[in-house]
């Protein structure tokens, strides 16, 4: 591996681009916490879309959050060019796309960044940048792969994901009292944002109805959208009437201190999923088409720079235990059988409520 000097004199003013979903932009927050560590005093800002900004609620490394909308105009693109031109000593740019290369030539005379292998369109970015790291979107982790950046200006490597945080957590338990209980709860967060990552609908009540039966409450999460909220309502109707259900309520840096006080989250390949891992109480994801090397939850303390989950078969690491649906196909990184976000996967269609109930007598070590 090539060796790269560190940087001299040290940036005062970094900007780093994170322009994806939830998920990725927590991803990126071992890197953020590493920039920070190796520069405390610098002044460090991220980009991200306007809808995903959330995820970096009271953020200690971070200071300045920039948005911009997912599908930005013409006068958007000018108060961006504004806000970032020239402003920066180094722009760190995560994703190979053209926005996140453009916005790092607008920022910055030292950029580093994430480029498209060569025999992809994209591959001539590499001559623009001074340092670079080829993307793997197949067998590199995405943690591992916003680290390599790191290599790239000799910065030691911090792990751990900084999930959102919210400043007093007394008003939240004034809010929902079931937080002041001593009967602990469960966390249930059963849609994800694309159909093809669904688990039944059936599965869930079942596995509700499982954890009631081990003395648990349940608690549901989800997001504000009219089909999210809905999916949500149709299985708290059919759960016992303690049943709190969140969806909508509140917001990440709440939902993360809510989660981080259960007994245990069940979730779908999603960013909520990734969320509650971060806050280190036990975790059953279920994940189908999405290759776990790549997309897996990243483990609570898991501090090594090696993938922590292979393509294919279960596995239980540290706090979480990744279950994954049966099929000569699986993972096929495909967008469900029809090939299609909406589509249905049958590997999760099938994936019994046996094992989920199995994974949660050793999480909760009633085994």
């Amino acid at each position: 591996m090539k060796s790269y000097p560190s940087l001299q004199p040290k940036p005062t003013k970094i900007l780093v681009i994170a322009m994806r979903y939830l998920g990725d932009v927590l991803l990126t927050t071992p890197l953020l916490h590493s920039l920070r560590q190796a520069y405390p005093d610098a002044q460090l800002d991220v980009l991200v879309f306007r809808n995903t900004a959330s995820m970096l609620e009271g953020n200690p490394d971070i200071s300045h959050i920039i948005t911009t909308p997912n599908r930005p105009k013409l006068h958007d693109y000018w108060q961006l060019l504004r806000q970032l031109f020239r402003r920066y000593d180094l722009a760190i740019a995560t994703q190979a796309g053209d926005r996140p290369f453009l916005y790092t030539l607008l920022a910055a005379p030292l950029r580093v960044a994430v480029v498209p292998p060569k025999n992809t369109t994209g591959w001539w970015k590499r001559f623009f940048v001074q340092r670079w790291t080829e993307f793997d979107d197949d067998n590199t982790h995405t943690v591992l792969q916003h680290l390599k950046l790191l290599e790239l200006i000799n910065v030691p490597k911090c792990f751990s994901l900084v999930p959102p945080q919210i400043n007093d957590a007394s008003q939240l338990v004034r809010q929902f009292p079931f937080l002041a209980d001593n009967a602990g709860y469960a966390v249930l967060h059963p849609h994800p944002q694309w159909t093809y990552k669904q688990w039944t609908v059936e599965g869930w009540i079942e596995i509700g109805l499982y954890l009631k039966k081990l003395g648990l409450r349940l608690v549901l999460s989800g997001g504000p959208a009219r089909e999210e909220v809905d999916y949500v309502a149709n299985i708290q109707r059919q759960l016992p009437d303690d049943t709190i259900n969140l969806a909508g309520q509140v917001s990440l840096a709440q939902l993360a201190t809510i989660i981080a006080q259960a007994k245990l989250y069940i979730g779908p390949d999603t960013g909520i999923t990734h969320l509650a891992v971060a806050t280190g109480i036990p975790v059953i994801a279920l994940y189908g088409p999405t290759n776990p090397v790549k997309w897996a939850p990243w483990p609570a303390g898991y501090n090594q720079n090696i993938n922590p989950f292979h393509k294919t078969g279960s596995l239980q690491l540290n706090n979480i235990s990744l279950i994954q649906g049966k099929g000569d196909c699986v993972p096929c990184h495909l967008e469900g059988c029809d090939k299609h976000r909406q589509s249905r996967s049958l590997c999760l269609d099938t994936l019994s409520p046996e094992r989920v109930k199995d994974a949660i007598r050793r999480a909760l070590g009633k085994e």
